[in-house]
């Protein structure tokens, strides 16, 4: 690089050496999942991160991290990663984590750094929110932001393979291994394949269908909106069948039923007491607003995100940092909880009786 900055005229290189100064690397510490909770998943695999180092983003992460997706130290070390003290990874200027942190940990945050999450209930909680105020940390939920083209595409990756892993969650619970009356979801010649209800609609109940059908299942897709199911029913194809919820049709559903995955409906809809008595006696149940099947395949979750997340990070350093992201891409302003000692989602806010700013406001008011 040096030689190249001789050879350029002398109004080159001062444009060039200016460019250098006015953009720092950007640093990127990584913090494992807390050994107390359900957590499994993690954002980066080792290579994703060997692309961000050798576009010049620095990265530290704490050592063990990547225990949970089956990565030693020494692989992230192999791609440039620097393992460190969760202490010092807490101190970089960006945290990365799948979950966000406790009150305890953003308290060794540097004041104005950047925590970027997933969205959990630890922001629900007071404790949670005065700390990030207190350090004014702007915190950022990769699963509310939106993509370019208004996709959520964080959200979208984890619905899809939760829906993927509630059918493998299905078929070992029906196994005989996992309790089950040992059988296969799918049939075989002479026997009638097991019957998946699904109630719901979404990417992740879209997931659970195609991939029940693809086992072999027989899949029924439920929901209360007509308009959805038409769009459903493109997305699933011939050996989905996509029925409106109705009573009487639920109630026959429900009855042959060995699988049943519930989750959010297009309008507002609450699983009847009374057709629990109707369920066959082994029948596996399982309500995806409970429970991330995606936990059990961590791995999986790590190298789906990994590509979205390099990009994220690239166009990050191109508008030299967060916060420079943040002023100037709409759809990450989307996932903004926190910003400047301010929380900025009114969600959160209403929750938790606080009072919330709108952050467009903010960013308009700073320019």
């Amino acid at each position: 690089m040096k030689d190249k900055m001789e050879d350029m005229n002398p109004e080159t290189r001062e444009m060039v050496e200016i460019l250098e100064n006015e953009s720092p690397a950007i640093r990127i510490g990584i913090v494992a999942n807390y050994s107390d909770g359900y957590e499994t998943r993690m954002l980066l695999t080792p290579e994703a991160c060997g692309m961000l180092t050798s576009g010049g983003i620095k990265v530290c992460m704490e050592s063990g991290a990547g225990s949970d997706i089956s990565f030693p130290d020494e692989k992230y070390a192999e791609y440039g990663v620097r393992i460190v003290t969760r202490d010092e990874a807490l101190s970089a200027p960006v945290v990365l984590c799948y979950t966000p942190l406790r009150a305890k940990d953003i308290k060794k945050m540097q004041k104005g750094a950047a925590l970027l999450c997933m969205m959990d209930n630890i922001l629900f909680e007071h404790s949670t929110v005065k700390a990030l105020l207190d350090k004014k940390i702007a915190t950022g939920c990769f699963d509310n932001m939106y993509s370019h083209n208004d996709e959520p595409v964080f959200a979208n990756i984890i619905d899809e393979i939760d829906g993927r892993a509630a059918i493998m969650y299905a078929e070992e619970a029906l196994s005989y291994l996992g309790g089950g009356k040992g059988v296969l979801l799918a049939g075989v010649a002479g026997i009638n394949p097991c019957e998946v209800l699904i109630i719901g609609m979404g990417n992740d109940m879209i997931s659970a269908a195609k991939a029940g059908a693809a086992t072999g299942a027989r899949v029924t897709l439920m929901d209360n909106d007509t308009s959805t199911l038409q769009v459903a029913k493109d997305l699933t194809g011939p050996m989905v069948e996509a029925i409106a919820v109705h009573p009487r049709v639920l109630y026959n559903r429900v009855k042959t039923a060995d699988v049943i995955i519930l989750g959010n409906t297009t309008r507002p809809f609450e699983f009847p007491n009374n057709l629990k008595a109707a369920m066959k006696e082994n029948a596996y149940v399982l309500d995806m607003n409970e429970t991330h099947p995606s936990v059990s395949v961590p791995r999986t979750v790590a190298m789906a995100l990994s590509t979205a997340l390099v990009n994220f990070f690239d166009e990050m350093a191109i508008k030299n940092g967060f916060y420079g992201m943040v002023a100037t891409t709409p759809g990450v302003q989307f996932g903004i909880v926190t910003y400047e000692g301010k929380l900025v989602d009114k969600l959160i806010g209403s929750y938790l009786g606080l009072p919330s700013v709108d952050i467009n406001v903010m960013l308009s008011a700073a320019n």
